[in-house]
């Protein structure tokens, strides 16, 4: 029997020569994808506004905003409790500022002064060491999501400056920019307004975001039992996001028939002064 030419050779593997081809096939696509993706995103990336007016008219602007939002309806809900498009679920005592946020089989009840808090994972109460992200992450998701339920709230904030500027699609609207506060303090968000000052759009120039002026609309505005009204769906490109399960009350026990579910905190916080 005659010894095969290359006993080395794994039959099962291409040749060399064929092993490299493939590796620079995919090496080129994975180019192509990149390059696509970097067109597509200049494609759609659009430079934020300049030279936005500020003064009494943007002021103005932000005025109607807020009257037409009833924030100070907003003023007087003292606690609001929402599903964030599935993900996360709040629930906020504003006269203390407590928040507790529910993510999968996550709990945090969180002092929002202090940023401490207590958690759970799967119903265990988690010592302070594994509890430290958690308590951060439900922070940066709260920051996040009651951002979205009323921003028009924070049209005022310290930090925050006001300008009236086109929108991409010729309107007068108003560049709000926050020099602070939240995760990514510099956003800056364009607003288009209705007749009557509500919110109809807006365009997003985020960090977060790997495009500027996005685009999302303000849909779905209900009206809390308190007066205060806020949107709940969102269209954002083919994506929609949606706050459901929206609730406000004046008190937290009206919202929660009397039960305190900070409880837990407030025995912590006494214990951990």
């Amino acid at each position: 029997m005659s010894s095969p030419s290359n006993p080395s050779a794994d039959p099962s593997k291409p040749p060399a020569s064929k092993s490299k081809r493939l590796a620079l096939g995919c090496g080129l696509s994975i180019v192509l994808a990149i390059a696509l993706l970097f067109g597509l995103l200049k494609l759609f990336d659009k430079p934020q506004p300049e030279g936005a007016v500020p003064g009494p008219g943007a002021d103005a602007m932000a005025e109607r905003m807020m009257a037409a939002a009833d924030v100070d309806a907003w003023a007087r809900t003292g606690a609001v409790t929402w599903d964030f498009s599935g993900r996360q679920q709040h629930l906020w005592d504003r006269h203390r500022d407590y928040i507790r946020v529910r993510f999968k089989d996550q709990e945090v009840l969180l002092d929002l002064a202090t940023r401490q808090g207590v958690a759970t994972l799967g119903g265990q109460t988690l010592g302070a060491e594994d509890a430290a992200p958690l308590l951060e992450k439900a922070w940066a998701y709260w920051c996040n999501d009651s951002f979205w339920l009323n921003p028009v709230a924070k049209l005022f904030d310290d930090g925050t400056s006001r300008g009236l500027a086109a929108t991409p699609d010729g309107d007068e609207g108003l560049l709000v920019t926050y020099g602070a506060g939240g995760v990514t303090p510099g956003d800056s968000y364009l607003w288009s307004v209705d007749a009557d000052g509500l919110p109809q759009t807006w365009w997003m120039w985020t960090q977060i975001l790997p495009v500027g002026g996005v685009k999302a609309s303000w849909d779905d505005w209900i009206t809390l039992d308190t007066g205060a009204r806020v949107a709940t769906r969102h269209k954002i490109g083919v994506l929609t996001l949606e706050l459901t399960d929206v609730r406000g009350a004046a008190t937290l026990g009206e919202l929660t028939g009397g039960e305190d579910p900070f409880a837990p905190l407030e025995s912590w916080l006494s214990r951990n002064p």
